[in-house]
């Protein structure tokens, strides 16, 4: 993936301090990625990471109300890095297949590390999203919080996909159930492919996943 000069920017409602205005802030976001990603986000706690850090744990509860806000964070972060991505690459792109195509293609590759961002390990937070993410969700409270726009940049992402589905085929009746099924398919089948692969037809090095859901998508709008 190209280098870009990124500039996100994350819902004031998912921190109490945003942890990108210092330094502490950045190596809260660094640190949890790599614990969360080794631990599990159950084991997970801000007492390990303030002794990690060399830091307090109530200096983390400055930046966050809680462990549940902040993988709401990292998840937010991730998809608007894919926002970005997805715009950047289909720029000067007029074709809406091969847009669609590029869009399938970095929704459903392995991630590759972007150092436009230091602070920021794309590599181990894509693992989180495969292994952690639906925890973020998957809650009593997920009405409220998507009331407040906790998911408004997954939607987004999803939205711009389908509205590029529609381009191809304005018919085709399920763009958003299509596109939606694909993202969490996907990372279904990178989690299968590492922990349960007999549920899977993944193979190294043959680009499996991404050339299943071109395949699906193609075969389904056609």
């Amino acid at each position: 993936m190209k280098s870009l000069a990124i500039n996100i920017t994350i819902n004031p409602e998912l921190y109490s301090k945003n942890p990108e205005s210092s330094e502490l802030g950045k190596k809260i976001i660094q640190h949890s990625i790599v614990m969360i990603n080794e631990l599990g986000f159950e084991s997970f706690t801000f007492r390990k990471l303030g002794i990690a850090i060399g830091s307090n744990e109530s200096s983390i509860y400055r930046y966050f109300d809680s462990k549940h806000a902040l993988l709401v964070y990292l998840i937010n972060w991730y998809w608007c890095w894919i926002e970005y991505t997805l715009v950047f690459i289909n720029a000067n792109i007029t074709d809406p297949n091969e847009r669609l195509e590029n869009a399938i293609k970095l929704l459903t590759e392995d991630v590759k590390e972007d150092n436009s961002v230091t602070f920021i390990n794309e590599v181990l937070l894509h693992k989180i999203i495969i292994a952690e993410s639906f925890k973020a969700y998957h809650t009593k409270d997920v009405d409220a919080e998507n009331e407040k726009g906790f998911y408004k940049t997954y939607k987004k992402v999803v939205k711009r996909i389908s509205d590029i589905v529609l381009e191809i085929n304005s018919d085709f009746e399920f763009p958003h159930m299509l596109i939606s099924t694909v993202i969490e398919g996907a990372h279904h089948q990178r989690f299968f492919s590492k922990h349960l692969p007999s549920l899977t037809d993944f193979e190294e090095g043959k680009n499996n996943i991404v050339r299943f859901y071109t395949n699906l998508v193609k075969s389904a709008i056609s």
